[in-house]
C-alpha cells in the first residue's frame, strides 16, 4: 500500500467516524456513574459551593473519566477485537483509528484537569490528572495484562471522584470522603469478577489474566465472597461514625446483606453450572447496590443540610 492509498484510507475511516463513536470513546456507562459518585462527595462536603463552581467541576470531572475511557480504547485495541463484549468498540470495529482515539483522549485529558485546576482548585485538579494516569497507565498498560490483581489495584481508578468531589468543594481530603473511596473500591473486585465468571472465555482468548482464569472458579468464589462481607462492614461505617444518620445505617446495612446473600449464593454455585445465574445475579445487583448506596447517602447529606440550615 503506498502513502497516498492509506491516507485515503485513513480519511474514509475519520469520515466514516460519528458523533456517537466519539461519545462511545468515552465510555458514557461509567462515567455516568463517575459524576455521580463525584457529585454525592461534593454535596457531602459541609461546604456550599458556588453553582457555577459546581458545574465546571462536574464537567471538568465527566470530560476526565471519558478521557480514560478513550485512552483505555485506544489502547486495548487489540484485546477488545478478541473479546465478544468489546469487539464492536469503534477502534477495534474500524470506524476510528487508534491514532485519533489516542489523540481525543490527551486532548480531553489536558482540558479536563487545566479546567479543574484553574477554575476549581489545583487540589481537586492533581487528583482528577493522578486518575486519569492511574487508570490508563498504571490500570490499563500494566496491571490489566500482567497480574489477576488488576481489578483490585487498578479498581483505586474509579474509587477516587467521591474525594475529587470533595476536594472540589473544600480543597481537601477528609476520612469521610476516603470511607466513599473504600466502599468503592472494596465493590469492585466481587462486581467484576462475577462477570469475569461467565465471560471467562473471553478473558482467556484476549489473554487477560482475570480471577477464575488464573486462580480458579472456586478461588474466585471465596474471594468475591470475602470481599462482600468486608463491603458490607465499611458500607455502614459512614452512619457509625456519624456522617450520616439511621436512615442510611438501616439502608445500608439491607443493601450490604442483600450483597452478601448474591455472593453467598455464588459461593455456593455447583462447579458445573454453565449458566452461571448466581454470578449474573450479583453482578447485577452490585450495580444496584452501588447507586444506591450513593443515592441514600445524598439524599442523607442533602436533609441534614436542609434541616441544619432550618435550625440557624
Amino acid at each position: 500500500m503506498t502513502f497516498l492509498d492509506k491516507t485515503v484510507l485513513d480519511e474514509a475511516v475519520l469520515s466514516e467516524a460519528t458523533a456517537g463513536d466519539y461519545l462511545e470513546l468515552l465510555k458514557p456507562r461509567v462515567m455516568s456513574l463517575v459524576v455521580f459518585t463525584a457529585f454525592v462527595g461534593m454535596v457531602a462536603a459541609p461546604v456550599t459551593l458556588n453553582p457555577f463552581v459546581a458545574i465546571v467541576a462536574i464537567l471538568s470531572i465527566a470530560i476526565g473519566a471519558g478521557a480514560s475511557g478513550a485512552l483505555n480504547m485506544w489502547y486495548d485495541a487489540d484485546i477488545d477485537a478478541v473479546m465478544s463484549r468489546t469487539a464492536s468498540r469503534p477502534v477495534p470495529a474500524g470506524r476510528i483509528l487508534p491514532q485519533q482515539a489516542l489523540a481525543f483522549g490527551l486532548v480531553l485529558s489536558a482540558l479536563s484537569v487545566m479546567t479543574l485546576g484553574v477554575f476549581v482548585n489545583w487540589v481537586a485538579g492533581a487528583g482528577l490528572a493522578f486518575t486519569i494516569f492511574f487508570y490508563a497507565v498504571v490500570y490499563t498498560m500494566w496491571l490489566k495484562r500482567w497480574t489477576p490483581q488488576n481489578i483490585v489495584i487498578g479498581g483505586a481508578a474509579g474509587s477516587f471522584p467521591p474525594m475529587i468531589g470533595w476536594a472540589a468543594a473544600t480543597g481537601s481530603i477528609s476520612l469521610e470522603s476516603v470511607i466513599l473511596f473504600l466502599i468503592i473500591f472494596l465493590w469492585t473486585p466481587p462486581h467484576f469478577w462475577a462477570l469475569a465468571l461467565f465471560k471467562s472465555g473471553d478473558y482467556a482468548r484476549a489473554g487477560v489474566p482475570m480471577m477464575p482464569n488464573v486462580a480458579g472458579e472456586a478461588s474466585t468464589k471465596r474471594q468475591i465472597f470475602a470481599y462482600s462481607v468486608v463491603l458490607a462492614v465499611v458500607g455502614v461505617l459512614p452512619w457509625v461514625l456519624d456522617y450520616a444518620g439511621a436512615a442510611y445505617g438501616v439502608a445500608a446495612a439491607a443493601l450490604g446483606l442483600g450483597f452478601v446473600w448474591y455472593a453467598w449464593a455464588v459461593l455456593m454455585m455447583p462447579a458445573d453450572d454453565r449458566a452461571m445465574r448466581p454470578a449474573k445475579a450479583l453482578f447485577g445487583y452490585s450495580l444496584l447496590y452501588l447507586f444506591a448506596i450513593f443515592a441514600i447517602y445524598l439524599a442523607d447529606s442533602v436533609v441534614e443540610r436542609i434541616v441544619t440550615g432550618a435550625a440557624a
